[in-house]
């Protein structure tokens, strides 16, 4: 509707299906009344963000659906095309997914290269992880087998990431925890597919973050027709 309006506000824009509802191929989703001239001067633009968005928003859909009735939610990731993060995050929550962090800025995020580039100081780590949570930011810890998930436990932050394990040793992360505690919540990242999101879910993590849905989601066609 933007694309339309910002080239003339007197552009009416009646869309026929709500955002995150499925429609059948063929099906018109929307109507656009006004300048001829207009409607085709914002037409590839237009069709173009729709376009990429639903793809988001369908590629999104179909992992929500592998991973009922399991309370496991499908998360984003900052691995989003430059200068449309807002708009892709939108497209996630539209397809069924959650936003995870937007940035670096709003969560303190650990990740591998940090603990490499400082020796694996995990005193360091600790207590980077305290000074933030005394600001109320929420904390991750990305780990990358059960070694350093053990040392990730000890430190108490919100959320620890198991990137690129084996079911094997999700299943084994997610029984120590529960022995453990019960305030640290588990996410899944790395090698995640349609195929394995079931049985990633059924180990009884919280989250899986996905990359895929927003850098590799195929966009959805549709055509404008004009009508006289």
């Amino acid at each position: 509707m933007a694309a339309f309006k910002l080239l003339d506000p007197k552009v009416k824009f009646m869309p026929l299906v709500s955002d995150g509802k499925a429609f059948a191929a063929g099906a018109v989703i929307a109507c656009i009344e006004g300048n001829v001239q207009t409607l085709l001067r914002a037409e590839r633009v237009a069709l173009n963000f729709l376009s990429r968005l639903s793809g988001i928003a369908t590629l999104t859909s179909q992992f929500t659906d592998r991973v009922k009735p399991y309370k496991t939610r499908i998360m984003d990731t900052r691995k989003t095309t430059p200068g449309l993060r807002a708009l892709e995050k939108y497209a996630v929550t539209a397809g069924g997914g959650y936003n995870h962090r937007s940035g670096l800025y709003d969560q303190l995020l650990i990740k591998d290269n940090h603990l490499k580039s400082a020796d694996y100081d995990w005193a360091a780590a600790c207590r980077a992880i305290r000074r933030y949570k005394k600001k109320g930011v929420k904390t991750e810890l990305e780990v990358a087998d059960l070694s350093e998930f053990k040392e990730a436990v000890k430190l108490v932050p919100d959320i620890i990431m198991l990137d690129n394990m084996s079911i094997k040793e999700i299943k084994a992360a997610v029984k120590l925890l529960r022995s453990l505690r019960s305030d640290i919540r588990l996410e899944v990242s790395g090698g995640v597919s349609l195929n394995n999101v079931r049985k990633i879910a059924a180990t009884g993590v919280d989250m899986v973050s996905i990359g895929a849905i927003t850098h590799s989601a195929k966009p959805i066609d549709f055509s404008l027709e004009i009508i006289r």
